[in-house]
C-alpha cells in the first residue's frame, strides 16, 4: 500500500525525508520505502508520525478523509 498522505503531510510541513527519517531513528532510504509503499510501515513508526502530524492513522493509511486526531482516553 502506497502512503500516499505520508508524504502529503511532509511536504505540507516542508519537511525532507530525512528529518522524518531522523524522527523515527531509521534512514532516509528505508523512509523513502514506506512512503513509496515498498515496504509496509510499523504500527509503532504510524503512531509516531501520527502524533508529530497531530492527526490520526485512520487519516495516513486512507481509512478516513477526516485529518484530525482522535481524543485520548485517560
Amino acid at each position: 500500500m502506497k502512503y500516499k498522505r505520508l508524504k502529503d503531510l511532509r511536504e505540507d510541513k516542508d519537511i525532507y525525508q530525512k528529518e522524518i527519517a531522523k524522527l523515527l531513528n531509521i534512514s532516509q532510504q528505508y523512509y523513502s520505502e514506506y512512503e513509496n509503499g515498498k515496504r509496509p510501515i510499523p504500527v509503532e513508526y504510524l503512531i509516531t508520525l501520527a502524533k508529530f502530524y497531530n492527526t490520526s492513522i485512520d487519516y495516513i493509511t486512507g481509512l478516513t478523509d477526516d485529518n484530525k486526531p482522535y481524543k485520548r482516553i485517560s
